[in-house]
């Protein structure tokens, strides 16, 4: 789009309760026409709960290559957090012969966000976080499994284990940088699971146009958690 051209960096921010366009504008120093020109194809007068609207916030016209790289490796990684999930969930809904392999590249996602994170925040917190996701990610794998064995009952259970994670990494990021704002992380974190389980379930039904439905908006929602992750190291760390 054109607007790229003209924006510094343009946020993709998930609609929340109480939400305004003044409130938005305000909280990331923009105005409400700027909104609504970066979205010509939303209808603000019917904005929803969860969805997704184009932020350019108003920053000075130059970019540091730090901050271009630590956007550019947070937007990579939650990128192919959302690619591989689904990659790993179509292996093992259809019995596929490279699951294994998939899933391991899949559980190597947590790792490269402890290499990109330790500079931060150290080793240990790092690794903190990186165990939390590896945990994320073996969770939806226990619960597409359970799924797919008609399993109710061992679903539910990971399903709570799966929100109460969200939950451990809201709060764990929410200690980690004043930025970060637990409540922010806690919305974004139970969407990404809502829509990592709709497209599971889009797969178990054969509702394959669906699937590709939800994974768009998979996708978008994965780039709002890069973009926030990344705006909050840079505040925390003055990097411009």
């Amino acid at each position: 789009m054109v607007i790229n051209m003209f924006c510094k960096m343009i946020i993709y921010y998930s609609i929340h309760p109480n939400d305004t366009l003044w409130t938005i504008a305000q909280k990331y120093q923009t105005t409400i026409q700027d909104i609504q020109k970066f979205n010509p194809h939303v209808d603000f007068s019917l904005l929803q709960l969860g969805q997704v609207i184009r932020i350019c916030p108003l920053t000075s016209s130059y970019i540091s290559l730090r901050a271009l790289s630590l956007m550019n490796t947070m937007r990579l990684l939650w990128e192919q957090h959302g690619a591989w999930t689904r990659m790993a969930i179509t292996s093992m809904v259809f019995g596929l012969p490279d699951e294994s392999l998939v899933v391991e590249r899949l559980l190597r996602n947590p790792q490269d966000f402890v290499d990109a994170l330790r500079p931060f925040y150290g080793e240990v917190y790092a690794k903190q976080f990186g165990n939390l996701l590896t945990d994320h990610l073996v969770i939806a794998a226990d619960l597409v499994k359970a799924s797919k064995a008609g399993n109710n009952e061992k679903a539910e259970n990971a399903e709570i284990r799966w929100y109460q994670n969200a939950l451990d990494i809201a709060l764990l990021l929410s200690r980690l940088n004043p930025f970060f704002s637990y409540e922010e992380w806690r919305l974004m974190l139970f969407e990404h699971l809502a829509l990592v389980k709709t497209e599971a379930v889009d797969m178990l039904t054969k509702e394959y146009a669906k699937g590709i439905e939800t994974y768009d908006k998979i996708e978008i929602q994965a780039l709002g958690m890069a973009d926030m992750m990344s705006s909050g190291i840079m505040k925390q760390f003055q990097i411009s």
